[in-house]
């Protein structure tokens, strides 16, 4: 099932004018995007130390998401969809192993910060954005379903290990909501 489903959301890959190239910028500048997004809430007017807090979980989580992929990676070696002969690859091959996918950890990381954080106008945008980010790996030929949702789930893991070991308005909380 996994590989029926990934073959069909890469079926239009190369041959679609309009989607190669909104899925192959989505791959490319949609994390990055989502970090710049996530560095512009420190300036937010409502509930600024709270929302700051919020920013600093996210990046926590997608650093701790990150890390566990890397002790995910050193047992688990799955092999690249294209690879295998599933997909069609529309950008540079990867060097790495496929699952878990990097790209779905640091989206979804952030997601799941606001999210925990009870800021769900946030947690809603940023979750358009990490659909986004996912659904263009799959497409472009990188990554399988279930490295997707495996790397959402090591992102959603990493923010609810921040959630229960950096707390709000704990001493270093404060200090680090307080810069700028």
């Amino acid at each position: 099932m996994d590989i029926a489903i990934t073959g069909w959301i890469n079926a239009a890959a190369g041959g679609n004018a309009f989607l190669d190239p909104v899925m192959i910028a989505a791959t490319r500048f949609g994390v990055p995007a989502m970090v710049l997004l996530v560095a512009l809430q420190w300036w937010a007017k409502e509930n600024r130390y709270h929302v700051r807090h919020a920013a600093l979980s996210a990046g926590l989580s997608f650093l701790l998401g990150l890390a566990i992929n890397q002790a995910i990676l050193l047992f688990v070696h799955r092999i690249r969809p294209y690879d295998a002969g599933v997909t069609h690859l529309l950008i540079a091959p990867s060097a790495d192993w496929s699952f878990p996918s990097d790209h779905a950890t640091a989206s979804f990381a952030i997601v799941a910060a606001f999210a925990l954080q009870r800021l769900p106008r946030r947690a809603l945008g940023f979750l358009v954005l990490a659909l986004l980010v996912c659904w263009s790996r799959i497409y472009i030929g990188t990554h399988y379903l279930t490295d997707v949702l495996g790397g959402a789930l090591t992102g959603v893991l990493g923010a609810v290990l921040v959630r229960a070991l950096y707390r709000e308005n704990s001493r270093l909380d404060q200090i680090a909501t307080r810069v700028l």
